[in-house]
């Protein structure tokens, strides 16, 4: 799964919008779309508010196995 549709699912579970997604991010209702529909990488700044926005680590998020 894309890191995108990660951040979409989350977005979706925690009923928030993309306009909401847009005002954390100082972005746009349309970049975040375009963001959901894997027409733009999300900025790596992006990735870390969101990711602790939502509490979750950034290997979640890129998919990144655990290594022992």
């Amino acid at each position: 799964m894309d890191y995108r549709t990660r951040f979409k699912n989350l977005r979706i579970d925690n009923d928030l919008t993309q306009a909401d997604i847009a005002k954390l991010c100082a972005v746009t209702n349309k970049t975040v779309s375009h963001w959901e529909t894997l027409r733009y990488d999300m900025p790596l700044d992006c990735i870390c508010k969101l990711c602790i926005h939502y509490k979750v680590s950034s290997d979640y998020i890129l998919n990144i196995p655990k290594f022992n």
